[in-house]
């Protein structure tokens, strides 16, 4: 059963209900008002005969000889009958002339009790009470009758209009399976019209987000297959072509002549191992040795490993230490090597006599600290900053291959400061520079 039809059903179910229970109540009430306006009428004939029947029946401890009693001498009401019932339904006292089958009908009921027994019943009856009784048995049923008719009207309008607003609640639903079925048979990155804010809005919303994000994992994944193709196809054809150019020299090979095919093996084991590296960071099983580390320290020992480079370009390296609070509780190893990773990267793309700064400071409201690693060179355009952290993505694709990278280095720097429960950003400017922030 679709959704409109259920939310439908439920509708007309309430609908339903209400007005049954409408009908009832208000023929209770009418039969509720007259009954009391009869009682009103006649409550003292009727108090005054309880007590007489009673009376007599505590003296005799029966109903025998009851015809005697002079009940109806005391009642100064036009004809009055009054008809009487043992607990066994015997007539034991009738006074009128009017079928008992009438008085049963049109009189007005009482029960007799002595001592919380029944020891009968009885019915009073005059014309006036007849009338009332009539009017008692026809308006209910009027009433009712009335209220089936309108009601029934209201009913089928009300169904009407719960039709319609079971129909607008699922619209939303309804251009929403299509692109869901769409969406199944992979068709991702479809987007469904957001025409509303309420919950099917959001859901629409999250739904587009979904199908995006869908879309950009499975362009991540073609991308990363091909990419890995690539990267490994590039060494294979350099060994593959190098050992064909040996075996058709037909001559003893030289050890020097090996030392390429050592180079590009060197290259694909560093690829493999960057590849395993991050697949274990990205699913959460990267194993982390922390200890407490002085960041300062760390950087010092960097900035001596790398003063050859520097020297070589004229560039200066500085550590800017803006805080005293320097020691944080990291894996040294995975973390030396993303600020290896970023000072080379800067030192790399940092024309001679220019700048990088490492700096370590704490911001105000922020327990972490706080690691930039800045440059003064040729700047990253912003349409490779959002991509900056994927894998094998290169800005500069010939610059990377002559110097040996794989394009793998930021995507594993990102997850192994992820990993440390810290965040990396990039900001950057052409010809300006670039600066990697680290919160950790």
């Amino acid at each position: 059963m679709s959704f409109h039809r259920k939310v439908f059903l439920a509708m007309a179910l309430a609908i339903f209900g209400v007005s049954l229970v409408f009908i009832f109540l208000t023929h209770m009430t009418v039969k509720g008002t007259i009954d009391a306006g009869i009682e009103e009428t006649r409550g003292r004939e009727i108090k005054f005969l309880k007590k007489e029947l009673i009376n007599f029946y505590k003296n005799s401890h029966s109903w025998e000889h009851a015809e005697r009693l002079p009940l109806l001498n005391n009642i100064h009401q036009e004809h009055p009958e009054i008809l009487v019932f043992d607990p066994q339904g015997r007539k034991v006292y009738h006074e009128g002339t009017s079928p008992k089958k009438i008085v049963r009908r049109l009189g007005i009921h009482h029960q007799l009790k002595l001592n919380n027994k029944v020891i009968g019943d009885f019915y009073y009856y005059d014309p006036e009470v007849a009338n009332f009784s009539k009017i008692m048995i026809g308006t209910p049923i009027s009433v009712v009758f009335m209220l089936l008719v309108s009601g029934s009207v209201l009913v089928v309008i009300a169904l009407i209009l719960a039709y319609r607003i079971a129909k607008w609640l699922a619209a939303p639903l309804q251009k929403l399976l299509p692109v869901l079925e769409r969406l199944g048979k992979g068709e991702l990155g479809i987007q469904v019209q957001v025409d509303t804010k309420d919950e099917y809005g959001k859901i629409a919303k999250a739904f587009n987000h979904m199908s995006k994000e869908l879309e950009r994992a499975e362009t991540v994944r073609r991308n990363l297959t091909a990419d890995v193709a690539h990267e490994l196809r590039t060494p294979l054809t350099i060994i593959s072509g190098k050992l064909d150019h040996l075996q058709q020299q037909g001559e003893m090979i030289k050890p020097e002549s090996l030392l390429p095919l050592q180079d590009e093996m060197i290259r694909l084991n560093r690829l493999i191992e960057d590849l395993r590296i991050l697949s274990l960071a990205e699913a959460g099983k990267l194993t982390l040795n922390k200890t407490q580390t002085d960041i300062y320290e760390l950087a010092t020992q960097l900035k001596l490993a790398l003063e050859p480079l520097v020297e070589e370009k004229s560039i200066q390296l500085e550590i800017d230490k803006q805080t005293d609070e320097t020691d944080i509780l990291i894996d040294v190893n995975r973390m030396k090597q993303v600020f290896l990773n970023l000072l080379m990267n800067a030192l790399r793309y940092t024309p001679e006599l220019g700048r990088v700064y490492f700096r370590i400071k704490k911001m105000k409201d922020d327990d972490r600290l706080t690691i930039v690693v800045e440059d003064t060179g040729i700047g990253i355009a912003p349409e490779h900053l959002p991509h900056l952290f994927d894998r094998f993505y290169r800005t500069d694709d010939a610059r990377a291959r002559e110097t040996g990278g794989t394009g793998l280095g930021l995507a594993i720097a990102k997850q192994y400061v992820l990993s440390h429960g810290g965040t990396i950003s990039v900001e950057s400017k052409v010809n300006v520079g670039t600066k990697f922030i680290i919160k950790i």
